[in-house]
């Protein structure tokens, strides 16, 4: 049995420029003029440390309210301006029409897993769990968030393979014993293959090329 956990943003949805630009224009309220440079290393990592991480570089601390109001701009603009990866649609549907187990584990809180799903018509009912960052204790790269998944969805990690953009996230599937497969949407491919995925693709239909052979050879 093979099963499928997706990472959300940079992997369903092209929603980092999104945040980042949400990002930028509410941590200027509390005095945080960021490069865009700054969010990289926290890519993946989840929001408290994506704003946070950033925050605390420019020598402020983080306050909760922070990343509550970098939602609000968020959530204004999200409609307008996310997109959604060539492919994706179709490899859902397509895994779906197979049977194939498939979970959706984010680093997000769900109010933007929600937001990003409506905004890109994709459909929840389709995951058979969806993990968010407040289901989880330890943020990516701990793998606490696709450990869970997999138990929701009743797989053994060793049979899930994760659906990631990120280094934190490469890591996070890593260390939950998990294979991986790299999509360089947010990273280079060289910076990915720094981590190890088991396969790195530049977009979606090639992700769906490598999960087809996998489960077409192994079976769901």
């Amino acid at each position: 049995m093979v099963a499928v956990i997706f990472d959300m943003d940079g992997v369903l949805v092209d929603s980092e420029p999104v945040i980042l630009e949400a990002a930028m224009l509410g941590l200027q309220e509390y005095g945080v003029w960021a490069k865009p440079d700054d969010f990289t290393p926290f890519v993946g990592a989840g929001e408290d440390r994506f704003i946070g991480g950033v925050a605390e570089k420019y020598g402020v601390s983080y306050r909760k309210e922070m990343k509550k109001r970098v939602y609000e701009i968020y959530l204004d603009i999200v409609q307008d301006k996310i997109k959604v990866f060539q492919g994706v649609h179709e490899l859902l549907s397509r895994l779906h029409g197979k049977g194939v187990k498939i979970a959706l584990g984010s680093a997000a809180d769900m109010i933007k897993v929600d937001a990003n799903l409506k905004a890109a018509g994709i459909s929840m009912e389709l995951f058979g769990a969806v993990v968010s960052a407040e289901n989880v204790k330890h943020k990516k790269p701990a793998p606490d968030v696709f450990i869970q998944s997999a138990q929701a969805i009743r797989v053994n990690p060793e049979n899930c393979i994760v659906v990631e953009d990120a280094v934190n996230g490469i890591r996070a599937a890593k260390a939950g014993g998990m294979r991986c497969i790299a999509v360089t949407t947010s990273f280079t491919e060289e910076e990915l293959a720094a981590e190890q995925p088991d396969w790195i693709c530049t977009d979606i239909p090639a992700v769906e090329r490598v999960l087809m052979r996998l489960i077409d050879g192994c079976g769901k």
